[in-house]
């Protein structure tokens, strides 16, 4: 097997909640085949009363629990001696929206620390000293961080060389270029009499190619007009 090109550590409090994504597809493969290390820790397992707790209650009250710092310090320092890591990513809703080029950025890092907030997030001073970067998924609340762990991962990941078997492929996706994708079609050419438009079947590829650059401008125009200039 080829040396991974990245390594992600996953530091959470229900790990089992990645599983799915970790084992299959496209992240699935590339950990099979070597391309990237992921590991997930149990904040749990540096929980050190005998009922592993790893929250507690706010200071100054309200409602919620907030992870605590001794297990987050603890699992995050114990990784950090073993090796350097590029950053240590805290997802959260208050964080930098995930981009398509941030992602692109983090494909080519060599080891990255993913930290996945839980109840109502984690104590401040995990972020003033332990966090380099803050990163959300979209402006909604998720119940923890793995779901927003699993979405960065999956982005990332198939990002990797040879992840992905047609690498040309990538070039084509929404937000590579700054536009959205053009729309696609396959076979039949005919269907419940909806036909594929005529230019994609005409085997002109000059004509083929101007006409998803129209498509993919047309929609961006539509849809998301503020990533024009």
């Amino acid at each position: 097997m080829p040396d991974p090109a990245l390594r992600i550590d996953v530091v959470c409090a229900i790990p089992q909640i990645l599983t799915s994504v970790l084992e299959n597809s496209i992240v699935g493969r590339a950990r099979t085949s070597g391309l990237v290390t992921i590991v997930t820790h149990n904040l749990h397992d540096y929980g050190h009363d005998r009922f592993k707790h790893i929250d507690d209650t706010p200071y100054g009250g309200g409602a919620g629990m907030i992870l605590e710092c001794g297990p987050i310090f603890e699992c995050i320092e114990s990784l950090q001696s073993e090796r350097t890591y590029d950053d240590v990513i805290y997802l959260c809703p208050d964080g930098e929206v995930l981009t398509q080029d941030m992602c692109n950025a983090l494909s080519i890092q060599r080891n990255l620390i993913l930290l996945c907030g839980h109840y109502k997030g984690i104590d401040q001073r995990i972020r003033d000293v332990l966090v380099t970067r803050e990163i959300s998924v979209g402006d909604y609340v998720l119940t923890g961080g793995e779901l927003a762990a699993a979405v960065l991962v999956d982005a990332v990941v198939r990002l990797v060389p040879g992840a992905i078997s047609d690498a040309e492929s990538l070039l084509e996706d929404s937000f590579m270029t700054g536009l959205l994708d053009a729309p696609h079609y396959t076979k039949p050419a005919e269907f419940r009499g909806l036909r594929v438009p005529e230019v994609l079947t005409s085997g002109n590829h000059a004509a083929i190619k101007k006409w998803r650059q129209e498509q993919a401008l047309k929609k961006t125009q539509e849809r998301r007009p503020d990533l024009l200039p």
